[in-house]
């Protein structure tokens, strides 16, 4: 906690004034930063990079594991260090659910919770020597990324919050109730999206299969109407959950002339057991019938996968069920967590937690089973044609973009490519990386 001998909004001799932002966590938490930027923009500060100097430092924090929470408070006491005058706001998930914690961090002027973080600038007014809001609100507050931040992908926030219980999240605990935005207000944030110069969208939410329980209206409906917009060249879904992707979903994907070939859509485990214990809604007969109607639908889909180890009470072969699973089914990006421990969920009362050192290890089999199954779903690609958009140089030199199938392209050329679509022939995969030509 500090005071400032001036108020943060005094104006300054010819001065913009400064914020840094940085952000943890899913691609929810990226677009609503990116709305945050641009209100920040829209008063007359200046974006700069975290870590330099700021008269504002906001960090949007995750905590959906203590890992996340740890490399929070690490962040804090970065941005103290780098903007010791500066204000130093801590908000999102982490703030809704540890603000006690947070206030005693060094340095800590604000702490706002999910919702309140969207009143940041009223309360950056305030001549308190800190405030602490973590009040719920059921309002959904749109959210999307802004050119501000130099991406060349937009976040569009769609859905916020989750009705489901799954023993290990504290997700709906820090977001509250599942609510949508309506598809006028999607179409209105994409077409502000698409005349900032995004080419890519990419909806985001906590669990937008919910969509139309949560709006009244139909993903689907949704998903056509933004496939026909001026101007919007590829669209992606963030994470689906597998109950939620329905027929209908994936034809009206199929049909669209803009949607890329990448799903990310949880597994969390490859046991039923464990599946049942964790408050899942579908299971691995389910989930692989699942994956196989998406691969015959889009033959080259790069899909992604979320799975924990060493959930409470997981054995040797649960766990090798979960590996098994994963190398027979054609998931090609693997995001792999260890079980966290996190307060007032079911999973953190249960008995049998398994050690560390063990969790360490099923982990990095995951990890390294993940990274076999990229390489080669990677090496598979050379010889191919594929459209590219591009993001920027690498330290090589080298331009970097995606597929539409969600894999790492490098391009030498001396052309200024940020923020276009290329044509690509992948030519060679060495080291790890694939390489191609503009053709």
């Amino acid at each position: 906690m500090h005071t400032h001998s001036e108020g943060l909004l005094a104006p300054k001799e010819n001065l913009s004034k400064k914020v840094a932002l940085h952000t943890l966590g899913c691609r929810l938490n990226f677009s609503e930063t990116g709305s945050i930027a641009q209100g920040f923009a829209k008063r007359g500060y200046e974006v700069v990079p975290f870590g330099e100097t700021a008269d504002v430092v906001f960090i949007n924090t995750c905590t959906v594991t203590d890992q996340a929470d740890s490399t929070c408070r690490n962040l804090i006491r970065k941005a103290h260090k780098s903007s010791p005058e500066g204000k130093v706001v801590v908000a999102g998930c982490y703030a809704q659910m540890e603000a006690p914690k947070i206030q005693q961090i060094q340095g800590v002027d604000l702490v706002l919770g999910t919702t309140e973080k969207y009143k940041v600038f009223d309360y950056l007014e305030e001549e308190a020597d800190q405030i602490v809001k973590t009040d719920k609100t059921i309002d959904f507050y749109g959210a999307a990324t802004s050119m501000q931040e130099g991406h060349t992908r937009a976040f569009l926030k769609i859905q916020d919050g989750c009705n489901y219980v799954c023993s290990f999240c504290i997700i709906p605990q820090a977001r509250g109730r599942s609510r949508a935005a309506s598809i006028a207000s999607v179409i209105k944030e994409a077409k502000g999206l698409i005349d900032q110069g995004f080419k890519e969208i990419i909806l985001t939410g906590v669990n937008i299969g919910e969509y139309e329980s949560a709006s009244g209206e139909r993903l689907a409906d949704l998903l056509s109407e933004l496939s026909s917009l001026d101007g919007l060249k590829r669209l992606r879904l963030s994470s689906v959950e597998p109950n939620t992707l329905s027929d209908e979903v994936l034809s009206v994907l199929k049909e669209s002339n803009v949607f890329l070939d990448h799903f990310h859509i949880p597994l969390q485990s490859g046991c039923d057991e464990i599946l049942t214990s964790m408050r899942r809604k579908y299971n691995v007969d389910h989930y692989t019938r699942l994956i196989e109607k998406v691969v015959r639908l889009f033959p080259e889909a790069g899909i992604g996968a979320d799975v924990i180890a060493g959930y409470p009470g997981e054995t040797d072969e649960q766990f090798e069920m979960t590996y098994k699973l994963l190398e027979d089914l054609p998931i090609t990006h693997f995001h792999v967590f260890p079980y966290s421990r996190r307060k007032n969920t079911t999973a953190n009362r249960m008995e049998n937690h398994i050690q560390h050192a063990l969790k360490k290890q099923r982990v990095a089999r995951l990890i390294k089973l993940g990274e076999q199954k990229l390489s080669a779903f990677t090496e598979d690609q050379v010889g191919r044609f594929s459209d590219v958009l591009f993001e920027r140089r690498n330290k090589a030199g080298l331009y970097m973009g995606h597929t539409t199938n969600f894999v790492k392209v490098y391009v030498d050329t001396p052309q200024e490519l940020r923020n276009q679509i290329h044509q690509v022939k992948l030519t060679d995969y060495k080291d790890g990386k694939l390489y191609a030509k503009l053709s």
